[in-house]
């Protein structure tokens, strides 16, 4: 057990709280917990993740997690971009499909030309019998001459008594409605990237009176999400399906720092944020969003 993880567990202890408690606290897998306690760090999903891991920890139990890091900056492993798991690309799916489809027996196609015979009887006989189908007429749609015709009787037109016309009256022209005039409709949102540096990407939103933040998993990620004074919204991981939403009118900016991009859906006002940076080569993102003076 290093000193960091002994320096946790008797916080925790202190507080009389248990690793599942400190799972349901944090969200985090109580394995993970238990290898930051006992400094194996090797079973994490990569070195981002122990320092996210262990602050959510700290911060569980009352323990500053800044001090904690400088205290044991040699115990805790430096985050890297790099370090984030990458999850295989389109590329390589493709390349990977490529290899699996080359590792067919060539046999499969053989197959096909021990069927062929099968296939053509068939055939032969399905046209055969449309063809008889086709050329035995069918009873009754020939015209059955006994029929006889109906017979049309005219009735005789019986003359209507002319009714006197009566002058119509004339309308007075309705007076001309004054048009009120047209409203000017309320300019659309936009959500548009205007400036990139290194990770980060900011992002402009104009035509809108509020901000309304929702953050999505299709798999697992951790997200942080804090406005333009520094204060935090959610920190944590977030398990497929789960969401975070969170109303943010008035503030200056919101930011959200996302862990793993792919697996990551932002919406901005029920608008889906379009990720400036690919996501599947820049997976830790910085996103910064500023409602634009109406």
């Amino acid at each position: 057990m290093t000193e960091l993880g002994r320096r946790l567990k008797e916080a925790r202890e202190a507080k009389g709280m248990s690793l599942s408690d400190v799972q349901e606290t944090t969200k985090i897998q109580k394995r993970y917990l238990e290898g930051i306690e006992e400094g194996t760090y090797d079973i994490m999903p990569g070195k981002f993740y122990v320092r996210a891991f262990i602050k959510q920890y700290a911060e569980a139990v009352g323990l500053n997690a800044e001090q904690l890091f400088e205290e044991f900056k040699s115990e805790v492993p430096s985050s890297s971009e790099d370090e984030v798991p990458l999850r295989p690309t389109g590329a390589a799916l493709s390349e990977q499909k490529t290899r699996v489809d080359a590792s067919k027996p060539v046999r499969e196609s053989s197959k096909w030309l021990d069927y062929l015979p099968k296939i053509l009887v068939g055939a032969f006989i399905i046209g055969a019998i449309a063809l008889v189908y086709v050329l035995i007429p069918k009873s009754g749609s020939e015209s059955d001459p006994a029929v006889e015709e109906e017979v049309q009787v005219e009735e005789p037109q019986t003359e209507k008594p002319a009714v006197e016309e009566t002058p119509a009256t004339e309308e007075k022209p309705a007076e001309e409605e004054k048009a009120e005039p047209a409203k000017p409709a309320a300019p659309a949102q936009t959500l548009s990237a205007v400036s990139t540096s290194g990770r980060q990407t900011v992002y402009e939103l104009s035509g809108a009176d509020k901000l309304e933040i929702a953050v999505a998993s299709k798999g697992e990620t951790w997200i942080e999400i804090t406005d333009g004074s520094g204060k935090s919204y959610f920190s944590g991981m977030l398990a497929k399906g789960q969401t975070q939403t969170h109303n943010m009118t008035g503030q200056k900016e919101a930011k959200i720092k996302v862990g793993f991009a792919p697996d990551t859906v932002i919406t901005v006002n029920g608008q889906a944020l379009a990720y400036k940076l690919p996501a599947d080569s820049q997976v830790l993102q910085d996103i910064i969003i500023r409602p634009k003076a109406q």
